[in-house]
């Protein structure tokens, strides 16, 4: 009986212990330094480059806001003819940037 109360309140701490939720607040926090990294920019400030690259891979898009890192990277915020919105990242030189 008293092997049987041990594997009992050994199997209910295992039970609580996997049951504690685990919070990763390093992500949270990354994602929190993304969103500050960039600052807005004006659309006429945007480098030639860009512009074309909009204009030429998003025909009748129009670039609603724009915002520029550190690093000279630039997201920009697009609206196309459908009514919906896109965000997308690109370099200085109007070369696109995969974002994850």
């Amino acid at each position: 009986m008293k092997k049987f109360l041990i594997v009992f309140i050994f199997s209910i701490g295992m039970m609580a212990t996997y049951a504690t939720p685990i919070i990763n607040s390093e992500a949270n926090l990354t994602s929190q330094k993304e969103l500050r990294k960039y600052v807005e920019v004006k659309v006429s400030e945007l480098p030639q480059p860009v512009k074309i690259a909009v204009a030429k891979d998003f025909e009748g898009a129009t670039i609603s806001k724009a915002y520029k890192s550190e690093k000279g990277e630039f997201k920009l915020v697009i609206s196309t003819e459908a009514g919906e919105s896109q965000t997308l990242h690109a370099n200085s030189k109007g070369e696109w940037i995969e974002k994850q």
